[in-house]
C-alpha cells in the first residue's frame, strides 16, 4: 500500500432487522482485514418498528471492544437517506455499505479491498454475476431487472459494470464524501453510479462477489415500484442532472 491509511468505515442501513443484525455484526467482528485495517462500524436505525434498535443497543453493551456507532432517525427516511447519514458520520479512510441482513458477506471485504490497497483503484463495486462465487438461485425477472438497469446505467455512463444495483460499494472516503447526494430509497444505486462514473479519472473495478438472497417472506423490501424509480434516476442523473 503506498499511502497511510488506517480505517474502513462500515456503513449498515437498518429497517426492521432485529433477527439479522447481531448475525451480521457478528459476521464483521470476526473479519481481519488486510494492512491491520481498523473498522468502524456506523449502523444507522432507519425509525424501525421492531426491536431492532434495542438489539444494536444490547450488542453494543455486550461488545465494547468494537467501534460501533449509532445513529437513529427519528422517522422513516429510506435506504438511501440511511446511507447518507452514515457517509456523513463516517471518519474512515474508505467506506463500504453494508447491507443488515445476511445477503452479502463480510468475509468478503478484503476481496473489495485489495484493487484500492494496491493502488490501482478508487471505487470498487462486488458484482455478483462475475467469478465462482456463490449465488442463491432466486427470481428470474429480479435478474433480469437487474442486468437491464445495469445495461441501461452502462449505456449513458460509458462504463461496462457487470451489477450496478450490487450492495456492495467500497469507495476512498475523500470521494463519495464529496458527491451530493439525493436519492432517499433504493434510487442511491443507480445515483452515485453515474455521479462516480462523471468524475475524471476515476478508477472503477469490480470484483466478484457471493450472494446469499433472500425472499419476501424471508424479509426482502426492494419491489418493482423501486425498478422504476432506477430507470428514472439512471435518465435523471445521466442526462438531466449535471
Amino acid at each position: 500500500m503506498n499511502f497511510n491509511a488506517k480505517k474502513l468505515s462500515i456503513v449498515i442501513p437498518v429497517y426492521n432487522e432485529q433477527e439479522t443484525i447481531p448475525l451480521i455484526l457478528d459476521a464483521i467482528s470476526n473479519v481481519v482485514l488486510e494492512e491491520k485495517l481498523e473498522k468502524e462500524i456506523i449502523i444507522i436505525n432507519d425509525c424501525s418498528t421492531d426491536s431492532s434498535k434495542a438489539s444494536i443497543l444490547q450488542y453494543q453493551k455486550n461488545n465494547k471492544n468494537l467501534d460501533i456507532k449509532l445513529i437513529n432517525h427519528d422517522k422513516n427516511k429510506g435506504k438511501g437517506a440511511a446511507i447518507h447519514s452514515g457517509i456523513t458520520n463516517a471518519s474512515g479512510d474508505f467506506i463500504i455499505i453494508q447491507d443488515s441482513d445476511l445477503e452479502y458477506d463480510p468475509n468478503e471485504y478484503n476481496r473489495l479491498l485489495k484493487p484500492i490497497l494496491s493502488g490501482f483503484a478508487d471505487v470498487v463495486f462486488g458484482s455478483r454475476f462475475i467469478g465462482g462465487h456463490p449465488h442463491r438461485v432466486l427470481f428470474f425477472f429480479h435478474t433480469i431487472g437487474n442486468k437491464f438497469l445495469t445495461f441501461l446505467s452502462n449505456l449513458l455512463t460509458g462504463i461496462n459494470l457487470t451489477d450496478m444495483e450490487t450492495c456492495y460499494k467500497l469507495f476512498k472516503a475523500d470521494i463519495i464524501k464529496n458527491l451530493t447526494l439525493k436519492e432517499q430509497r433504493f434510487g442511491f444505486e443507480p445515483e452515485v453510479t453515474a455521479k462516480i462514473s462523471k468524475i475524471k479519472n476515476i478508477r472503477i473495478y469490480e470484483v466478484g462477489i457471493s450472494y446469499y438472497g433472500r425472499t419476501y417472506t424471508e424479509g426482502k423490501k426492494i419491489g418493482w415500484k423501486d425498478g422504476f424509480r432506477a430507470i428514472y434516476c439512471i435518465l435523471k442523473y445521466n442526462i438531466f442532472s449535471k
